[in-house]
């Protein structure tokens, strides 16, 4: 006779977990068995407004630093946190074209930069740092054509510029470039 309270204990909590609801007559007997939908029982909340991004007053300045990778076959702009350990917003000239031969052009980064603006000023980034990048190595030392346009426009979409540093790499004493001893011919 225990045994059978404990279990009758068990089902009702488990009916109470998985939203089943019991009629018990005055003797005792179960009158009906009903499931209900979790989706009926529940109450709606009001939404609450989630904002992004660090909490500051209106017209402080939040800095991220922009990372511009310039090559000849694409331009990388890659947004981060003033650590560089958080991305923010990544986006490549590769992404806004369809032709393989548009992906390096100024029009590429044009367009990925106006994505870049308008998705940091979503998460509250109002100014940045830009270190731009070409190459480099035994490579070209001067960044393509992205480069300077996907500046252009990150300031023209209203991003504050901060500092402007040219990071590409520079080897003090290299190692032998490509192409042999009489270079490339054609």
């Amino acid at each position: 006779m225990h045994i059978v309270r404990l279990q009758l204990r068990v089902n009702e909590q488990w009916m109470r977990e998985h939203n089943f609801a019991r009629w018990i007559r005055s003797d005792g007997t179960i009158q009906s068995t009903m499931y209900f939908s979790k989706k009926a029982g529940k109450v709606k909340q009001p939404e609450q407004a989630i904002s992004f991004g660090p909490q500051v007053k209106p017209g402080e300045l939040v800095f991220g630093v922009a990372h511009i990778y310039a090559s000849k076959n694409d331009t990388f702009i890659h947004v981060t946190d003033l650590t560089g350990r958080e991305t923010i917003v990544r986006v490549t000239g590769g992404m806004k074209v369809k032709t393989d031969r548009d992906e390096p052009s100024a029009y590429a980064a044009l367009l990925a930069s106006q994505d870049v603006a308008a998705r940091c000023k979503e998460l509250g980034i109002t100014a940045l740092h830009i270190k731009i990048r070409a190459m480099g190595g035994t490579r070209q030392k001067t960044f393509g054509a992205g480069g300077q346009a996907s500046l252009r426009a990150l300031a023209r979409a209203g991003m504050r510029i901060g500092r402007i540093e040219d990071v590409t790499p520079i080897p003090t004493d290299t190692t032998r470039r490509r192409g042999g001893r009489r270079g490339r011919r054609l």
